[in-house]
């Protein structure tokens, strides 16, 4: 190992948003660190330049940072291998493909463009892999001093060795190899100057001593490339470990067309950065026993990367809300009351007032009928307003020529009452029930409609007892008025 302590690495390119699979690898790497007494390190790799999004670093870390994922060096802290934006290295990038250069590891390729794209189609009319024909390698000395101080365009390129056979353990994969004729010589500096993520990649992770590289599948075919940088530059080859794929529900790749593959868009809608980090950590992974609900001090506990899937993982939405009702309804009181006031701050209830108390009893009720801390305010909307509508298919089923005479009655009880208790509103209702000589339904039915406009929710007694005796009265009135109309 490079170092004895562990060092590991998330290093996403700001081109917008995090995904959810960026999202895993973050996670992975982070609860590697945490169990193994490691160190993290968030690194920007920024030198794709044509795909730069302004912003994009700064919601990166945001999101990371509301997720709790925390690195322990990055560029918005430090630390001592910085700096942590690659673009901020280009010295180093360019110092280093010298030595490659140098060494007949890598040569100037001053091709133009229509070259190459004269080169490739050829290459795909005769059914061939379209690769560099290294055409630039054999220039003399002499030759590319004159080039270069023509200043005519150029890349730096791999020079791949042919007929050698490059192989690797990879931790989830175990043995992997490759033939170097299916290598392409990859381009390492770009004309603009700047690195590609390959050479970028090993030069920054051997310089900030990763002992591990925990990274998403598709990175495993670029790995016969980094290879050969390590050992084009006798540098010790760290453990590789790539992560098998998230599939949507049809197991084709997870994709933005068949739903949100942002952590942004997940965290806009309201779920709990607890419920997606339980969620992410099972895409492929399984701390081998029957849970599925985790708190992060699990997770870091029981990580290992020998127990990360090969084949493909399913996201589930259906389990990420089970997953989300469950961290939701396992919250304290406290907590719930800060999110509600947030939900209400931001909604047509902002400028009411509500007591901590009143909200602790709405929150209490309806918290296990809920997937959302929104959903408080859509499906119990009656505890914030009074109802403008019934539901109609309830009207029709539940409310007859009797139910107005019975409300009135039921009014009359418990406006007889001074601050009624919640058992006072049951006694009261089965009294009600009994002076009509009718069943207990034919009473709950109706006020239930009358105090909410609808045929479900939290117990009626629940529902009577918080918004209390006038609330309760003044849309017993209402119903009759309207119904009765």
């Amino acid at each position: 190992m490079i170092n004895n302590i562990p060092r590991v690495r998330f290093a996403p390119s700001p081109t917008g948003y995090l995904h959810v699979g960026g999202l895993r690898t973050a996670l992975y790497n982070y609860l590697f660190a945490r169990n193994s007494g490691g160190k993290f390190i968030l690194r920007i790799e920024d030198t794709d330049r044509n795909r730069y999004i302004p912003g994009a670093i700064e919601n990166l870390i945001s999101t990371l940072k509301w997720a709790e994922i925390d690195y322990d060096e990055g560029p918005d802290i430090g630390g001592e291998n910085g700096p942590y934006l690659q673009s901020e290295r280009l010295d180093i990038y360019k110092e280093h493909a010298d030595i490659l250069i140098k060494n007949k590891k890598a040569y100037y390729c001053f091709c133009s463009a229509e070259r190459l794209a004269s080169l490739r189609e050829e290459q795909q009319k005769q059914n061939i892999q379209t690769k560099y024909d290294k055409h630039c390698l054999n220039l003399s000395d002499e030759t590319i001093s004159q080039n270069l101080s023509k200043g005519l365009p150029h890349v730096v390129r791999l020079n791949v060795e042919p007929g050698k056979i490059i192989k690797f353990r990879d931790h989830i994969r175990e043995e992997v190899e490759f033939s170097s004729e299916v290598v392409d010589d990859q381009v390492l500096i770009k004309s603009d100057k700047y690195p590609t993520y390959h050479l970028a990649n090993v030069v920054d992770d051997h310089l900030m001593k990763i002992t591990h590289v925990i990274r998403g599948e598709e990175w495993l075919s670029s790995t016969p490339k980094h290879i050969i940088l390590y050992e084009a530059f006798g540098w010790e080859i760290p453990v590789f470990a790539h992560l098998p794929l998230l599939l949507n529900a049809d197991r084709s790749k997870l994709s933005k067309r068949q739903g949100d593959v942002a952590v942004e868009d997940y965290r806009n809608k309201g779920y709990l950065k607890e419920a997606l980090i339980n969620f992410v950590a099972l895409l492929g992974w399984t701390a081998g026993d029957d849970k599925e609900y985790y708190d992060i001090d699990e997770l870091i506990s029981k990580f290992s990367l020998d127990r990360v899937n090969k084949s493909g993982a399913v996201f589930n939405i259906e389990k990420l809300n089970w997953l989300n009702e469950e961290h939701l309804r396992r919250k304290s009181d406290a907590e719930l009351l800060q999110m509600l006031r947030t939900e209400l701050s931001e909604s047509k209830y902002s400028t009411l007032t509500y007591t901590d108390e009143y909200l602790i009893s709405v929150i209490r009720v309806m918290k296990e009928r809920v997937s959302f801390i929104k959903e408080i305010l859509e499906k119990g909307y009656y505890f914030f307003e009074e109802p403008s509508s019934y539901e109609e298919a309830v009207v029709k089923k539940r409310w007859n020529n009797q139910s107005a005479e019975i409300l009135k009655l039921y009014g009359e009880n418990i406006r007889a009452i001074n601050s009624p208790t919640k058992e006072d509103y049951e006694n009261i209702l089965k009294n009600t029930a009994a002076q009509f000589n009718t069943g207990n339904g034919d009473v709950i039915h109706p006020l239930r409609l009358a105090v909410s406009g609808i045929g479900g929710g939290p117990g009626i007694f629940d529902i009577l007892y918080i918004i209390g005796r006038e609330k309760t009265l003044n849309r017993i009135n209402t119903i009759i008025e309207k119904l009765n109309k």
